[in-house]
């Protein structure tokens, strides 16, 4: 197997809301788009997003309906305090302020207008290392 790409393909009600959260407070770029549909990339990240309406006829029947949900879009990142600092800059919806964990993980959450939770993530040394 030969994998020359990486996408999640998320189930939104506002598909323009999504795609505007992620363009202004993550840097994706729009690459196609139509109605009920959105493709989203970065040319330095190695995953893709694609945004489908709810609903949407081009998924099987029994995918349709269903809502992104439990699912955590991790970014790794440098300078995560920085990151923070911007994103409450930016009126993003911030709903877990940044914290460290003992094992080394710096993160913090935002949460789009959809309920898509966008994890951004930075490593340092852990706690007594």
């Amino acid at each position: 197997m030969n994998v020359t790409a990486s996408t999640v393909s998320l189930n939104v009600d506002d598909v323009a809301a999504s795609s505007a959260f992620l363009t202004t407070h993550f840097g994706f770029v729009e690459r196609m788009a139509a109605d009920g549909f959105a493709s989203l990339g970065r040319d330095d990240a190695a995953l893709d997003i694609v945004l489908l309406r709810r609903g949407n006829e081009v998924l099987p029947e029994e995918q349709r309906d269903q809502h992104a949900a439990g699912l955590i879009i991790a970014l790794t990142v440098t300078d995560l305090a920085a990151e923070d600092e911007r994103l409450r800059g930016e009126g993003a919806n911030i709903t877990m302020p940044l914290r460290e964990e003992p094992w080394g993980e710096r993160l913090l959450q935002v949460t789009d207008p959809n309920g898509v939770i966008v994890q951004l993530v930075e490593w340092v040394a852990p706690a007594g290392a």
